[in-house]
């Protein structure tokens, strides 16, 4: 049950603000926020993103749905009503992430647009950039690399995105890589590259090669 904050809660000022964590790391804080289908490649993409940017030097980080469920949000379920809510925690999450200087790669299949919606508006612009990584549901469905689909068929899973529950693909998003046509790499790649446009790699030079 959710309960109200505490009025005699208050926000403690840091002593050390965004600005100078950035400086002192040479990058900028972001939340880059993976969208789509079970199967359709997000947490793959995200974990190679963040292995790129480490070669690099960035300091980033991957918060992955299924890893979370294990600990923030081991006590919800699937229902609308909890996926709501383990989209809200991850949100702040993500926040508090991108204020503290990291590129924080969030990878949730985060299916209702409301919700990510709420998330981007809890932080300041250019600080949420939301990709999606885009896979036809029947090449999702032919993967099922944790046979949670043949589940979802079977009865054995309710309220299943894609199957019995809804996905709201992005309207706008900042980037869309297409897990269908191309591998991880090339997909990670494009990550990257649309990062380091956007000046959140800070001046590093680019020494990844992009495929052919």
């Amino acid at each position: 049950m959710l309960t109200t904050p505490d009025r005699n809660i208050v926000r403690h000022a840091h002593l050390v603000s965004r600005e100078q964590r950035e400086r002192r790391m040479g990058q900028r804080g972001a939340t880059v926020w993976f969208t789509g289908l079970s199967g359709s490649g997000k947490s793959t993409v995200a974990t190679r993103v963040d292995q790129l940017l480490t070669e690099l030097g960035v300091h980033s980080f991957v918060l992955d749905g299924d890893n979370v469920r294990h600990g923030l949000c081991r006590d919800l379920g699937f229902s609308p009503r909890d996926r709501d809510e383990n989209i809200r925690r991850i949100g702040e999450v993500a926040r508090l992430f991108t204020l503290s200087g990291v590129v924080n790669l969030v990878a949730f299949i985060s299916p209702y647009r409301a919700h990510r919606d709420r998330a981007r508006a809890s932080q300041l612009p250019g600080d949420f950039i939301e990709v999606f990584v885009d896979a036809p549901l029947a090449v999702c469905e032919g993967r099922d690399p944790k046979g949670l689909y043949r589940k979802a068929r079977a009865g054995e899973i309710p309220e299943f995105t894609g199957i019995s529950a809804p996905y709201e693909p992005p309207e706008r998003p900042e980037l869309r890589v297409d897990t269908a046509a191309h591998d991880a790499d090339r997909c990670a790649l494009q990550v990257v590259e649309y990062l380091r446009a956007q000046g959140v790699l800070g001046e590093r030079e680019w020494r990844v090669a992009t495929p052919g």
